[in-house]
């Protein structure tokens, strides 16, 4: 009950924190993009500093989170990695479906960041322009982050990885970053508990660029499914453990 209780707390005030921390930023980030990712930085920060005191969930970031130009291809289970991977990178910029950027103060600082928006309903075209968008968007050089499953997957389940990841690989022949995480865990898509514990987001070894399609594709999904497999499994050994 207590945990409860704590979750809902901790929820509650991120809930708050978000359009406060939103308003404190919007002058620079009217007239900077280092404003919005400033305001995007310091609420992921609140959220990961509130998280450890309040419920008891620590957040712990693993490998080497690169500064150039990549393509970063990432397990998705929660809100939670989503901040993880942002905050640990100078420039993040992600791939995203499109109905974000009607949400209030996310939409709007997504706009203001340059996000890209897909219309995951289009398919064939939805691909076409996020590659389009991804080329417009290269004079400003950074960490782009597509999470290959298209959505968030719950900790354990399989889902196909979408051809999505392997056309920007192609394209922009860039070395690709897989990222496993195991967020969901402590941190679910639906629902309102939190589990305390370790929440971890890894950045894995370098794919190079310049793979063929289908091993590219099969060598991202066995690093990814199996390192997120294992930090499952090290989420479960440590509340079997307490």
């Amino acid at each position: 009950m207590l945990q409860w209780i704590r979750s809902i707390l901790f929820i509650v005030q991120a809930t708050v924190a978000m359009p406060v921390i939103g308003l404190i930023y919007a002058p620079w980030a009217m007239f900077s993009k280092r404003g919005a990712y400033g305001a995007c930085h310091a609420y992921s920060a609140w959220c990961v500093w509130t998280a450890g005191w309040i419920i008891g969930l620590r957040c712990e970031v693993r490998g080497t989170p690169p500064e150039g130009a990549v393509l970063i291809a990432a397990k998705h289970q929660s809100f939670l990695d989503i901040m993880l991977i942002f905050h640990a990178l100078p420039l993040a910029k992600f791939i995203m479906k499109r109905e974000i950027l009607w949400t209030p103060v996310i939409g709007q600082y997504a706009k203001r960041m340059q996000m890209i928006s897909v219309d995951r309903g289009k398919r064939g075209k939805a691909i076409a322009k996020m590659v389009e968008d991804v080329k417009a968007g290269q004079m400003e050089p950074g960490q782009l982050i597509i999470y290959s499953q298209g959505t968030r997957v719950a900790p354990g389940v399989k889902a196909p990885y979408k051809v999505g990841t392997a056309v920007l690989y192609e394209q922009l022949d860039q070395t690709c970053v897989p990222v496993a995480t195991n967020a969901g865990y402590f941190w679910p898509r639906r629902g309102l508990y939190r589990r305390p514990g370790v929440a971890v987001v890894e950045f894995l070894e370098p794919i190079p660029a310049g793979m063929t399609r289908e091993p590219f594709m099969a060598l991202l999904e066995e690093r990814v499914e199996a390192a997120s497999d294992a930090l499952l499994a090290e989420a479960k050994a440590g509340h079997a453990s307490d």
